[in-house]
């Protein structure tokens, strides 16, 4: 797992049972930290690995202090996985990587530098500077310096700072002289160094440069070489030599002169080496412990004598040799659940064989042979070591063991061991250790009570008296002493909840189960509950039977009828013989008590009888007739049950059966009539309530939901109906063309379903007066003839009149012209012939073509226009509507002479034939109404027109529900 440094505690860091692929939640299977719990901490049930309360510090921990080229540093855990009752442990090893952070600032040697610089220096030299320190490693340790000029020369491109990589890693600042040094001018200059660190966010510190310039010193020293590597002994005495660095330098005098020190190197190694300044020569300052540090890697620096001195810098290897210097180590840790504490381990004597009952741990802080351990139990003790794992990565010189019992225990035999256990290293003289456990052996309660039946099943009867013993159990106990003794208790059992401490008790030393209430069968005739045995061992073992006591019956409850009223909605039309209802009715006594028959009583008016009859084995109630909702919306009556008993028990109930409307009754018009009309003025207003259409519907709720629309009949929308009340209004403005009548076509829907529909006639007629009634009534009879396919709105001869005087004035115009052409040629000729033969005295003259006749005459075809059109007969004659009546009479049609009337001639004579429409197909009968038959011609008889009567009863035509076919082929003689 990997963990950054310095983190809160209780921080997670990764579930072991999860990346071992374990399932846990059942508790089956536990775990336990057994190594590493300073900064660890391990959840038992989950495996779920997090931090304690102990604050983790990278740069602090001892196992990360030498750690070089930036080396992983890490936790090392061990976890210990449980199986049930500890019958099997697995170890496990785990390392926690510790992730640095940027938590340390890096620093300069000294908080002011001082670095000499001879003058006359090429643009271009270097200097190096002293490197700084960042105890954070990777990319939190120094990621580059920089430097600041504080003064106005300095920031004149003199001096400029780079950052260089060198072949070990690390970063080495160089001071570049970019410009001409003067010492005469200037001996001096001070700079700002700055170092950053790479971690996010960064870390920096500065210090102050101080750039001496002096006299040319022009030749640094020179290692011999570039890495010098060696190996000490550990635990060296202090002055041990361990090698010398040489450097050499051209130069002489004082510039020649080379003196030694530490360059970039840890506290630890200042601590533990000395670095002779003149001679070179390293040596041990304090005794170095391989244990703490196994490798030293520093730098040292060469730098002459000359002003400024020159540098060059080696790296130094140092490797710590292992000495056989530290005897085995022994650790007797607890493992699992048996506990383990001051040396002694507390172990039942029912453990299985072969069960790990503490984790030992050998180890060995030398290397390679000398740390190589061999581990053995000593004595003839039922204990044995066995590898906690057989990983061949385990270290020689750390390794683990679980000390497993090789024997059963019997803490009867022997109650405690002492096991001692020995370890030894492979070193030359070789260095042994031991260490011992107490192992306790703890007696256990291992038999539970015992019943010689697994089920107890006893009859009772009811009615009892409380108190009275049900029966006695008895369990018994292998175990001696307070393991054996046996207290008895009642709980529920696994197929009930509940507890059975209110109805039943038992004594909990003699086992009698005794009833503390009256028990009734008819309530409840089984109980069943647990009786529990445990002994007084700790732990208590148990043991349990189960009692099932079985309520005989006594005839003590008369039948009852699920509800003292129950009701039933039918439908109405519903088929003879079919069910309407079922009631239900029971007895809760057994047998020949609870065997039931039913009947239907009659009311006191008598009113079902024979109507509905009732099935004895279901209770289903059936009708024997047919309901009519529009007849009889209710009945209501009573159904008696008689159980077998002696005497026999008895109940009633009361039925209520409600019949439920169905649509089957079309609305019906009861104004206006198809025969009658309205008389509208021409100069009525817009919103002018023509009408009212009043229907009625014999259903109920939606079925009589009704809702008016017209269907034919006002092609100029001149009218409106409300399709919820039916009033009619003129909604358009009345012209010339639109007086006459008008027959609109309405259409009442009621909202069941499927929808009955029916269809009346709203004849409107149109004029100032009403002059002549019988014109009126007599073009509403041809009405009723004609197809409600053909619009009847308004004069249909208007348009065509205005056609017809069009040609008139056209035809007298041109009659006209041709007369005074006549008239022209004519005078011309007289003309000619008088002057030419002269007047004779006494001659008779030629008759004058241009006489009054002949003018006249030019004026006669509008005339005879007029008296034509005044002439031309109404109706040639006149269709009836034929209606039986209710006495089997039937209507007789007459036809009239129609006086001549400005506002009725303008329709055309109607003239019945075979081709007349059959206006009854356009419509579906669903109502036992009497038919309207329709004759192709209609007889002749007196002079006197008689109105036709009001259709029958609904006055309309029904239809079942779809739109009124309003098509045909036939043309009206109102069109």
């Amino acid at each position: 797992y990997r963990l950054a440094e310095e983190g809160p505690a209780d921080i997670r860091i990764g579930n072991v049972a999860s990346d071992l692929g374990i399932v846990t939640g059942s508790g089956e299977v536990t775990f336990s930290l057994e190594s590493g719990s300073d900064y660890l901490k391990i959840d038992n049930m989950t495996g779920e690995l997090s931090t304690t309360e102990r604050r983790i510090d990278r740069e602090k921990l001892p196992q990360c202090q030498m750690i070089f080229d930036e080396n992983e540093c890490f936790l090392d855990f061990e976890v210990s996985v449980i199986g049930p009752s500890q019958s099997w442990v697995d170890l496990f090893e785990g390392r926690v990587i510790i992730l640095d952070i940027n938590d340390n600032t890096p620093t300069f040697p000294s908080p002011v530098l001082t670095l000499t610089v001879e003058e006359n220096r090429p643009v271009g030299t270097l200097y190096l500077l002293p490197t700084a320190t960042d105890r954070d490693f990777g990319r939190n340790g120094i990621e580059r310096k920089r430097r600041q000029e504080a003064e106005a020369a300095a920031r004149s491109s003199v001096f400029e700072l780079q950052v260089a990589d060198t072949l070990d890693g690390e970063k080495q600042p160089q001071l570049i002289v970019k410009g001409a040094l003067d010492r005469e001018q200037r001996d001096s200059y001070e700079l700002s160094l700055r170092v950053r660190d790479g971690g996010d966010p960064a870390r920096s510190s500065q210090a102050i440069l101080r750039v001496l310039i002096t006299d040319v010193n022009d030749n640094s020293p020179r290692f011999e070489k570039s890495v010098y590597e060696a190996d000490l002994a550990e635990n060296s005495s202090p002055g041990t030599p361990i090698l010398q660095l040489r450097a050499t330098d051209l130069d002489v005098g004082v510039n020649g002169q080379i003196e030694y020190v530490f360059g970039a190197a840890t506290e630890s190694v200042r601590r533990l080496l000395r670095l002779d300044e003149t001679s070179g020569w390293l040596s041990v300052l304090h005794r170095i412990d391989r244990e703490e540090v196994n490798q030293l890697r520093f730098t040292v620096m060469a730098r002459d004598r000359g002003q400024p001195p020159k540098t060059d810098k080696a790296t130094v290897v140092l490797n710590i040799r292992d000495e056989n210097d530290n005897v085995p180590t022994i650790d007797i840790r607890k493992i699992g659940r048996i506990p383990l504490r001051d040396g002694v381990a507390s172990v039942a004597e029912d453990v299985l064989v072969d069960t790990p009952i503490a984790l030992v741990q050998v180890s060995d802080r030398d290397q390679g042979e000398n740390g190589v351990v061999t581990c053995t139990v000593v004595g003839d003790v039922p204990f044995q070591l066995k590898p906690a794992s057989e990983g061949e990565g385990e270290p020689q010189n750390k390794r683990k063991y679980f000390l497993h019992t090789s024997a059963p225990l019997d803490y009867e035999a022997v109650r405690d061991y002492n096991v001692v256990i020995v370890a030894v290293d492979s070193g030359s003289p070789s260095l042994s250790s031991n260490n011992s456990l107490l192992v306790r052996v703890g007696d256990t309660n291992d038999n539970p009570p015992t019943f010689s039946q697994a089920m107890l099943e006893v009859s009772f009867p009811e009615n009892n008296l409380p108190g009275e013993r049900v029966a006695t159990v008895v369990a018994t106990d292998a175990d001696s002493g307070k393991n054996a003794e046996i207290t008895y208790s009642l709980e529920a059992s696994s197929l009930s909840s509940e507890a059975p401490g209110s109805i039943f008790s038992i004594d909990p030393d003699s086992g009698d189960v005794s009833v503390q209430a009256v028990l009734d069968r008819e309530q409840r005739d089984t109980y069943e509950f647990q009786v529990t045995a445990r002994d007084k061992g700790v732990p208590s073992l148990q043991g349990s039977t189960t009692v099932v006591v079985r309520v005989s019956d006594r005839n003590d409850n008369e039948p009852r009828f699920m509800q003292d009223v129950f009701t039933f909605y039918v439908k109405e039309n519903l088929q003879p013989n079919s069910p309407v209802g079922m009631v239900t009715v029971m007895d809760f006594d057994k047998g020949h008590n609870a065997e039931l028959s039913l009947s239907i009583q009659p009311g006191d008016h008598d009113q079902v009888a024979g109507i509905f009859s009732i099935e004895n084995d279901t209770g289903t109630i059936f009708s024997t007739v047919s309901f009519d909702r529009e007849q009889q919306t209710s009945y209501t009556f009573k159904v008696k049950a008689v159980d077998g008993g002696e005497p026999p028990r008895s109940a009633t109930a009361t039925v209520s059966l409600f019949v439920m409307d169905e649509n089957d009754n079309a609305p019906t018009v009861t104004f206006p009539s198809n025969s009658s009309y309205t008389v509208l003025p021409p100069s009525s207003n817009m919103r002018t309530v023509v009408a009212t259409v009043v229907a009625t519907d014999a259903d109920t709720g939606l079925n009589a939901d009704l809702n008016y629309s017209i269907v034919g009949g006002n092609p100029f929308k001149l009218f409106e109906i409300d399709p919820a009340s039916g009033v009619v209004s003129l909604v358009g403005k009345l012209a010339p063309k639109h007086y006459g009548l008008h027959r609109l076509v309405v259409q009442v829907n009621d909202s069941g379903q499927p929808p009955q529909s029916t269809t009346a006639l709203l004849h409107v007629f149109v004029n100032e007066s009403l002059s002549n009634a019988t014109v009126v009534e007599s073009q509403v009879a041809r009405s009723l003839h004609t197809p409600l396919a053909q619009d009847i709105a308004g004069d249909p001869s208007y348009e065509l009149s205005k056609q017809r005087l069009s040609i008139v004035i056209g035809v007298v115009a041109g009659i006209m012209t041709v007369i005074l052409l006549i008239l022209v040629v004519v005078m011309a000729r007289y003309c000619r012939s008088k002057g030419k033969h002269g007047y004779e005295a006494g001659k008779k003259d030629h008759e004058d073509f241009f006489t009054p006749q002949q003018h006249d005459k030019a004026k006669k075809p509008k005339k005879d226009k007029k008296g034509k059109k005044g002439k031309q007969p109404l109706y040639s004659s006149i269709v009836t509507v034929e209606a039986s009546k209710p006495n089997g009479q039937r209507y007789d049609s007459v036809n009239e002479k129609l006086s001549d009337s400005p506002s009725m001639g303008r329709y055309r004579s109607v003239n019945g034939g075979p081709g007349s429409p059959d206006l009854a197909r356009h419509y579906k009968s669903s109502s036992p109404l009497p038919t309207v038959q329709l004759h192709p011609q209609s007889p002749t008889a007196g002079k006197k027109h008689q109105a036709v009567q009001d259709l029958p009863p609904a006055n309309t035509f029904v239809g079942a529900g779809d739109n009124i076919s309003i098509g045909s082929d036939h043309c009206s003689e109102y069109s």
